[in-house]
């Protein structure tokens, strides 16, 4: 099985150790992972500001790359969320595009998902040893329905304990160009989730998509707390055994 990974902007650039866990997890479960190494964005942010030439291009060549490929994962569900259900809308006047475009859909997968609803993965070898709180991301459970897989992959390590914060679907107000726009709301937001987050007595805080999770780093410094940890579940699901 070839398995394309589309590592995403923001792991690229600021966290690409997220990419080489999702290989590495990938590559355990039997998959021949390929990574184009000349791809790029997704089109999400032009497409969400209105850009929809970029949005385009982008979407072009995203297919381009990918559609040798049997199924296409990504550690993200807000990119592929933006694969799987807007793409088609860039290309309303090209039938024979929205075809290539609805069959790569349908192989397009969040990580999470892939390993659990396609791989049938139900148990990882992970060293991690602590208790974590997951943030439900907004695109991950209201596009993609993902719920479930991350925490029952978290659940199979024996020596973590995952601790359910309060409104762990509340938003933590990233949504993209949202916190830029909307600033003022998006902090309101962000300090709602730490302050969940915090209560929940966890030592790390994890969820599926790194916009979310440098969000709510980024607010958790500003608040003064600097011994809760941020990580994306990928990195909690490969820690070596010690």
């Amino acid at each position: 099985m070839k398995v394309g990974l589309f590592v995403t902007c923001l792991v690229d650039m600021m966290r690409p150790a997220v990419g080489f866990s999702t290989i590495e997890l990938l590559s355990q479960a039997g998959c021949e992972v390929v990574v184009p190494d000349n791809q790029t964005c997704c089109g999400q942010p032009g497409f969400n500001s209105g850009d929809r030439e970029s949005g385009r291009t982008l979407a072009k060549r995203f297919i381009e790359l990918f559609d040798h490929c049997d199924y296409v994962v990504a550690p993200s569900g807000s990119c592929t969320g933006m694969i799987r259900f807007h793409y088609q809308d860039l290309f309303p006047e090209d039938p024979a595009l929205q075809e290539r475009i609805h069959l790569l859909a349908q192989r397009t997968f969040e990580l999470t998902d892939f390993l659990v609803n396609i791989l049938k993965v139900d148990r990882v070898e992970s060293g991690f040893k602590g208790s974590v709180t997951y943030h439900d991301s907004c695109s991950g459970l209201r596009e993609l329905n993902i719920k479930e897989q991350p925490r029952k992959l978290l659940n199979s390590i024996e020596t973590l304990t995952l601790k359910e914060m309060d409104q762990a679907e509340l938003c933590c107000g990233f949504g993209g160009t949202f916190s830029v726009k909307l600033g003022d709301i998006a902090t309101r937001m962000s300090d709602n989730k730490c302050h969940y987050a915090q209560q929940s007595g966890a030592e790390v805080i994890a969820g599926g998509d790194l916009g979310c999770l440098l969000n709510i780093e980024g607010r958790l410094r500003r608040r003064g707390d600097n011994t809760t940890q941020v990580k994306h579940i990928a990195e909690i699901l490969t820690v070596k055994a010690k």
